[in-house]
């Protein structure tokens, strides 16, 4: 029995599109175990309550395992994988990631690790495509991404692990692939620059945990605008978080979670948020986290 544990991921992190993201100490557990013969796969989904079984060309935890295999010419004999998901779907918290990388990282495991860090990285976004959600789901920790004529260059921080961000978790899916369809095809220049001061003041904040800095890094122009207008209620929860002391309250990944950095109220801003959901027949609920500073782990029985 091999067991990989993988936390969920917040991306963007507001005015850090595409370049930042940080783990977080809520996580998936991929179980793999070894059979005769055949692929046996297994969905147990904890925040729905519903078990599931996938064909194997559907499930990402195994195309993202068959990917190391068939790099290494190797085949999959018989392997039995089970999926225990905390991590909602579709909700802007990493879980696609979180399969991504446990195959890849069982996969390379369970070949004798026939590849290095730097080609698990080269596969996660090759099939993930970004880098802000699988390099925290894999290393930890706040992550800097940068995509080079070199490949992917990247640096982890450890984040104060005392830091509380509070996320407030709507019972609607907004993927990725089709958020992205709402943004614009250029940014004017004043915008490009408002962000990159901001992210800069965010990098160093967080670093320095210098939180009352917050509230002026994370604000955006780049995406949050426009996909909050799919987000019903967004800018009244932001102004309530602020109101009851948030730091700084921005999208996690391309949403509809809404985080905020917190160090008082968060049961206050949490229930706020699920209420101003509510006016818009929307049910919701909170979790407050830290940072997972450690990635992926594997645990072998």
């Amino acid at each position: 029995m091999l067991e990989i544990r993988v936390p969920a991921s917040s991306a963007n992190v507001g005015s850090g599109f595409d370049s930042l993201g940080f783990a977080i100490n809520l996580y998936n557990i991929f179980k793999i175990e070894k059979t005769k013969k055949g692929i046996e796969t297994k969905i147990i989904d904890q925040t729905s309550g519903k078990s599931l079984i996938l064909p194997p060309e559907d499930n990402l935890f195994y195309q993202a395992l068959k990917r190391i295999y068939t790099a290494a010419g190797r085949n999959i004999v018989g392997l039995s994988l089970t999926e225990i998901i905390d991590i909602p779907f579709a909700r802007g918290l990493g879980s696609s990631a979180s399969a991504v990388i446990a195959g890849l990282v069982a996969g390379n495991y369970l070949l004798e690790k026939p590849f290095s860090e730097k080609e698990i990285i080269e596969f996660a976004i090759e099939i993930e495509w970004h880098p802000d959600n699988v390099l925290p789901a894999y290393k930890g920790g706040f992550i800097i991404s940068v995509i080079s004529d070199e490949g992917i260059i990247y640096k982890k921080v450890a984040l104060d692990e005392e830091i509380k961000f509070l996320f407030i978790i709507p019972d609607f899916k907004m993927k990725t692939e089709e958020v992205r369809k709402v943004l614009p095809a250029s940014i004017p220049l004043q915008d490009t620059v408002f962000n990159l001061g901001r992210t800069a003041l965010l990098t160093a904040s967080l670093m320095e945990k210098d939180l009352d800095m917050l509230k002026i890094a994370l604000e955006d122009r780049l995406h949050q605008d426009y996909r909050s207008k799919l987000i019903p209620g967004f800018y009244n929860i932001i102004e309530t978080a602020y109101h009851h002391g948030a730091y700084g309250v921005c999208l996690s990944g391309s949403g509809p979670t809404i985080m905020a950095v917190v160090d008082k109220n968060e049961e206050m801003i949490g229930k706020a948020a699920v209420n101003e959901f509510k006016r818009h027949d929307i049910s919701s609920t909170f979790i407050v986290k830290t940072v997972d500073n450690y990635g992926c782990k594997i645990i072998e029985d």
